[in-house]
């Protein structure tokens, strides 16, 4: 058992951070019969708090790189134990509500939240900025995009096994570290369990490390770099399905299959050509980042993605790109061809070109997306390699505690 603390000059409040630590040590031996360590993971402090740490039993681990990710990360690589508690060094947290964790962890679950809004927050602990807007906002947002189906994505103290840490592979530096963690272990549907947990006002005597307007941003920022469906997805579909209604109308006047004067001119249909070809573009980048994802491990395959795996290679990419791209030639061909035929006069309508150039733009999106995709899916042709994605999403779905 391992409780990690990131710290950066909290030498005023490691007595009483330490001590606590030491009293859940001993409630989860006496309960769960597990031996443990707490690892100081020291961002380069200044005012003698690894002195502190060692003085007290505690094992320094230094990390260079600074952040508040990057003190957690590099304190779980070196942590020792089967399970991992993560907690702050501030005071805020108690490290004997810790044990329930740890028994969802031993019962089965791959990573334990603390639920600060169940638990309990003190007068003072939270500015209301974050407890009213930030954190349910965030969270929110978190649970919408990613299905976490937890009330507190930002909770300082949770615990996690240490195979499961190592699988994540987290590498945000910053404060949005706290989100990433929840995302990935959401996307690779590991088992999150969620206990009450009290917030109670820190120790220190200045002020905190966190900033709400910048660090709330990052997280949203985050959030929106692993959310491709919503990201990209969910506007690129909305804006395809606007345009070819619009087009789609445009068309049905354009052969005097309605009759009196459509509801969309001239001005219409450009703006729908423009939603139809930037929507082709956001759905392309859909596509690749979540391969990407799958590639880097922190992501399953979709199973409507995997039913058109076949299909999903450099080859079919090209092919239909490039048919997209000769079908516009010939079209401003035989445009021009009509154009020149009428004496150059201007076109009755602009309907045709604007097919016709909205097929060349996705035709050339298709074959550069393409390529894209190859190089993102490690220079290999097919995106989908049935033997990494497989791998991976067994070693997913049963994670060894």
């Amino acid at each position: 058992m391992s409780i990690v603390m990131p710290c950066l000059n909290e030498a005023g409040c490691l007595p009483v951070c330490i001590a606590n630590a030491r009293e859940a040590l001993a409630m989860i031996r006496e309960r769960h019969g597990l031996e443990g360590e707490i690892v100081i993971a020291d961002n380069g402090s200044t005012d003698g708090s690894q002195e502190i740490a060692a003085r007290l039993g505690a094992r320094v681990a230094p990390v260079a790189e600074r952040g508040y990710g990057a003190a957690l990360i590099g304190g779980g690589i070196a942590a020792q134990g089967r399970y991992i508690i993560f907690g702050d060094a501030d005071g805020s947290y108690d490290f004997r509500e810790a044990v329930a964790m740890v028994g969802t962890l031993v019962d089965g679950a791959d990573m334990c939240m603390g639920s600060r809004f169940q638990g309990g927050i003190a007068r003072g602990a939270m500015p209301w900025k974050n407890r009213y807007i930030g954190n349910p906002a965030l969270t929110g947002l978190l649970n919408l995009f990613f299905r976490s189906g937890i009330d507190d994505a930002h909770c300082g103290l949770r615990a996690i096994t240490r195979d499961a840490f190592l699988a994540l592979r987290l590498n945000s530096g910053g404060m949005e570290f706290a989100s990433e963690m929840v995302i990935k272990a959401s996307l690779r549907k590991f088992r999150i369990a969620e206990v009450p947990a009290t917030l109670s006002p820190d120790l220190r005597d200045r002020p905190p490390h966190l900033r709400p307007w910048r660090d709330g941003w990052r997280h949203l920022r985050y959030l929106l770099m692993l959310s491709p469906t919503w990201t990209f997805g969910v506007p690129g579909l909305a804006a395809i399905g606007l345009g070819l209604t619009v087009l789609a109308v445009a068309l049905l006047h354009f052969f005097g299959l309605f009759a009196g004067p459509g509801p969309f001119g001239a001005s219409w249909t450009i703006v729908a050509g423009f939603l139809v070809t930037c929507g082709h573009f956001a759905a392309i980048m859909a596509l690749a980042m979540h391969l990407h994802g799958v590639r880097e491990g922190y992501r399953l395959l979709r199973p409507s993605v995997r039913r058109i795996a076949p299909l999903l290679n450099l080859e079919t990419m090209l092919s239909v790109g490039l048919v997209l791209i000769a079908a516009s030639i010939l079209g401003f061909a035989a445009i021009g061809w009509r154009w020149s035929a009428d004496n150059f006069a201007s076109l009755p309508s602009v309907l045709p070109l604007v097919l016709t150039a909205v097929a060349g733009a996705v035709g050339l999106q298709t074959v550069l997306g393409g390529f894209a995709m190859a190089i993102l899916s490690g220079h290999a042709p097919r995106f989908v390699r049935e033997d990494r994605g497989s791998a991976r999403q067994e070693g997913a779905e049963a994670p060894t505690a």
